[in-house]
C-alpha cells in the first residue's frame, strides 16, 4: 500500500493552516466538512507530501477525545488500497483492530475509508483508490 497522506490533528484548523502555509505548505483544496466524524478538514501539500488537517467541529466528534489527549499532533497514517475490505482483512490477521466499518469520506471524493489501531503501532486509515 502507499502511503496517501497524514492525519494531523489540530484544536483550530485556520490557525493551523496558516502555520503550515508559513513553512511553505498549500491547500489542496477548501475545508471539508465530514458530517458522519463531525470533522473538519483540510489537506496540504509540500514536496510531494500531504498532510490532512483534522478538528473537531461538535463535542461529539469522533476526535474530540484525541484532541483532549494529543492537542495538536500527527496521529495516523492513511494508505491507498485497491481492495479496502482485502486489506483491511490482512491488518486485522496481522493485529489491527477495526475501529468502524469502511465510509464515504467527504473529503477524499467520497471514496470509502476505514480505521484501524495497533497497540504497538497506532491508528492507520485505509482509504480506496479512486475508480
Amino acid at each position: 500500500m502507499k502511503i496517501h497522506h497524514i492525519g494531523y490533528l489540530v484544536k483550530k484548523l485556520p490557525r493551523a493552516a496558516e502555520a503550515f502555509e508559513a513553512l511553505g505548505y498549500v491547500r489542496l483544496g477548501d475545508v471539508t466538512a465530514d458530517g458522519y466524524r463531525k470533522v473538519d478538514i483540510l489537506f496540504l501539500e509540500k514536496d510531494g507530501y500531504v498532510i490532512e488537517l483534522v478538528s473537531p467541529n461538535a463535542p461529539d466528534s469522533v476526535v474530540a477525545g484525541l484532541i483532549k489527549t494529543y492537542k495538536n499532533a500527527p496521529y495516523h497514517i492513511c494508505y491507498l488500497c485497491g481492495d479496502l475490505e482485502k486489506e483491511s482483512e490482512c491488518l486485522v490477521s496481522a493485529g489491527y483492530f477495526q475501529i468502524d466499518a469502511p465510509m464515504p469520506a467527504p473529503a477524499l471524493e467520497g471514496r470509502r475509508v476505514c480505521f484501524l489501531i495497533h497497540p504497538q503501532m497506532g491508528m492507520v486509515e485505509l482509504l480506496e483508490e479512486a475508480r
